[in-house]
């Protein structure tokens, strides 16, 4: 299609687009969110170990973390419809691959594919919503897919242990089909085309990308695991090196894989550092908190669930809100007003009562919920409009990569914590979450306004 408007869609077709990018969305974040719920019943089925089973879930989420860059990369020059449009296919397949599985390997083989899939629905979501939105309302278009998101993940274990009381693990992964389709189908007539890049795709950044990402994430879990530490630091190192010849090659070229060039903008490099910052103090809070109130408080884990879930909820209301109020007032006034309440919440919950009732804990999780549903919105919307149009994808691949890696980082802290101190380990993820918020909110207070188109 190439009747796309230059300021975004005319309705219906506008809504049906949302829809879609939506659709699709949902299935990332539901598949990645119920595959932990069910690793016990896979492990019993297939007969492996509880440590085996888990790489059902690093295998989707290494292959995303590796593959968010160099599919934006390749959406800039195919266009993010296209991207788009065969990840969703490919996560399709790969879906029905993993429901017809029948041992690890074949189960992680297709968490791998599928997770390929869900990179390239994920890589181009935020630079599609640029061309499907018109500009005045694109924080409200943010706003939208924060909900989804966080509306996804709150129910994510609610769906998952429903499927699991009446069905066999297969069907959790069996319902992306026809879903899928759904989405395939609506893309090729709804989503908008979009400008195309006139340069190649550089293969060798893409697998240097790889194995920096890859090496990172590997040595980052594996460095909380004493047994694994001395394995963990040489992927570190090889992270590392990887990462010194791909930013020495990217400083070379016009439109670079990793996007060197986004960064030397102060809104795109703020606004990138203040997410990572943010979704890092999110990931500690929700690895340390269910050990504390199942450990510590010797609450049930249904009572724990219910108390992780306030957070996610209340940022599903609180982002479409904040997606319109960027519309009117700067990113970096609305993002720092919600660091600053999730700081107010955290700092709640490391002053919790010595034997708290549900209820101090739940209106502390909703409060830092707020705040983090007040800046997510706002932050997104910067990032990809402080990139000119013809590197979304490069601002979209980033966006995606800063909150996997922010997240991964907070639960690797966490994770350390827990293998070098004894006892206190919420208290002080707490205390570090906090400071990290402050960080987050210093990189969104001061950046300046201005963006391009």
């Amino acid at each position: 299609m190439s009747d796309q408007p230059a300021d975004g869609l005319p309705q219906p077709r506008q809504f049906w687009a949302i829809f879609t990018t939506g659709l699709g969305l949902i299935m990332a974040v539901l598949t990645g969110t119920i595959a932990n719920i069910a690793l016990p019943t896979i492990a019993r089925d297939l007969d492996i170990t509880p440590a085996s089973a888990i790489w059902v879930v690093n295998a989707y989420q290494l292959s995303v973390t590796m593959t968010l860059l160099p599919l934006a990369a390749l959406g800039e020059i195919f266009g993010f419809r296209r991207v788009y449009l065969v990840g969703l296919a490919v996560f399709t397949v790969a879906s029905f691959a993993c429901s017809l599985s029948h041992s690890l390997p074949e189960l992680i083989a297709a968490r791998i594919v599928q997770g390929v899939g869900a990179s390239g629905v994920m890589s181009v979501n935020s630079a599609l919503l640029r061309f499907i939105y018109p500009r005045r309302t694109l924080g409200r278009g943010f706003g939208i897919n924060a909900m989804i998101g966080s509306s996804t993940g709150a129910l994510g274990p609610s769906v998952a242990s429903a499927v699991l009381a009446v069905a066999p693990w297969e069907l959790l992964f069996a319902l992306n089909i026809p879903f899928g389709i759904a989405g395939v189908w609506l893309g090729l007539r709804m989503l908008p085309d979009t400008p195309r890049a006139g340069h190649s795709f550089d293969g060798i950044s893409a697998v240097l990308n790889a194995v920096a990402f890859g090496g990172l994430i590997l040595g980052i879990d594996g460095i909380g695991v004493t047994e694994d530490r001395p394995a963990a630091m040489v992927e570190l190192a090889i992270a590392v090196l990887a990462f010194v010849v791909l930013l020495k090659r990217q400083l070379n070229l016009s439109n670079p894989l990793l996007p060197v060039d986004l960064m030397r903008r102060p809104v795109f490099a703020l606004s990138v550092t203040a997410s990572t910052l943010s979704f890092a103090a999110q990931g500690m809070i929700w690895v340390c908190m269910p050990f504390f109130l199942e450990d510590v408080l010797n609450m049930t884990r249904g009572q724990t669930g219910l108390l992780m879930t306030p957070w996610p909820l209340t940022v599903a209301f609180v982002a479409p809100i904040a997606g319109r109020l960027s519309d009117h007032f700067s990113a970096a006034r609305v993002g720092a007003t919600g660091q600053a309440v999730m700081v107010a919440g955290i700092v709640a919950m490391i002053f919790l009562p010595e034997a708290p009732g549900m209820w101090d804990v739940a209106w502390r999780m909703s409060l830092a919920g707020v705040g983090f549903g007040l800046f997510n919105s706002p932050n997104n919307r910067a990032i990809i409009v402080s990139a000119p149009a013809h590197r979304s994808g490069g601002a979209s691949g980033m966006q995606a990569t800063a909150r996997l890696m922010g997240q991964t980082i907070g639960t690797a802290i966490v994770g350390l914590l827990f293998a070098v101190v004894v006892s206190g380990v919420t208290r002080i993820s707490l205390i570090l979450a906090a400071l990290l918020c402050v960080a987050a909110g210093v990189a969104s207070i001061v950046r300046p306004s201005g963006t391009p188109r």
